[in-house]
């Protein structure tokens, strides 16, 4: 029997059991791909991340219940965290290549910061039905980044009571995130992906780098505040750099276990 650490970090939060919970599985060496999403299947958590601590580069790659994704921001912090807090206790910084370039996460008092590529999101004038059936009576305005399409609301009490149709979102090679301006934070948002075995989101790193720049172009600031207004709630710190997206966020572990697997 091999065995092998895993650990489930709830990261976006400062209190256990809020953000967005991922399991972060350092390994000694790579596992077959078909190994790693069949742990991703078995955690069920919207995202399982895996690295060799000690390779060079720092490989980070991610997996969702159902497919291998290119961008996670919640695992990364999660990641980050087991990095600082079980592996290199002394570490203060960590760099992992992953499949948007090199990512570089710092460890500070106001938690964890991750410099994320700027993915800015651009009109969508044409969207596919399905997205036209999800703007409510009140209205909104849809943006796609990187086959996410984003649907701007007019009010945070509209993203609130918004309701997806996950059978119609499903259809859809990736997801949907919707957003307001926020009444106790700069910007609020809720993120569907289906398509990725992930009904809702509890809270997303990745769609902070599009909405961070879209709402600093429209409330003429860098310094944001956001929430993600999921049932377990998550709130991040935001800064609009030219060619970068500073998020921050709290991180806590939840669970350090074993993985045991046939030798």
């Amino acid at each position: 029997m091999r065995e092998l650490p895993m650990y489930i970090v709830d990261a976006f939060t400062s209190q256990l059991f809020g953000g967005n919970p991922a399991a972060v599985c350092p390994l000694p060496e790579w596992l077959p791909d078909a190994v790693m999403q069949s742990i991703a299947a078995e955690n069920n958590l919207s995202e399982t991340a895996f690295f060799v601590p000690q390779a060079r580069p720092r490989r980070l790659r991610w997996f969702t219940p159902r497919a291998e994704v290119d961008f996670c921001g919640h695992a990364t912090l999660a990641s980050a965290h087991v990095f600082f807090e079980h592996l290199q206790r002394e570490a203060t910084d960590v760099t992992f290549d992953t499949g948007v370039g090199t990512l570089r996460l710092t460890k500070g008092a106001g938690g964890i910061t991750m410099r994320a590529p700027l993915l800015e999101p651009v009109p969508c004038p044409k969207p596919p039905e399905i997205i036209r059936q999800h703007v409510p009576a009140s209205g909104g305005e849809v943006f796609e980044c990187r086959d996410n399409y984003f649907l701007v609301l007019a009010a945070e009490h509209d993203v609130r009571e918004f309701h997806a149709d996950l059978a119609q979102l499903e259809k859809l090679p990736f997801g949907l995130c919707i957003t307001a301006r926020g009444t106790d934070a700069d910007f609020v948002s809720r993120y569907f992906v289906p398509s990725f075995g992930i009904p809702e989101d509890p809270a997303t790193g990745s769609t902070h780098a599009t909405l961070a720049p879209l709402w600093a172009k429209r409330l003429g600031r860098r310094e944001l505040r956001a929430r993600q207004l999921s049932r377990r709630g998550a709130q991040m710190q935001c800064r609009v750099e030219d060619d970068a997206v500073l998020i921050t966020g709290g991180t806590v572990t939840y669970l350090q276990g074993t993985i045991r697997l046939p030798s």
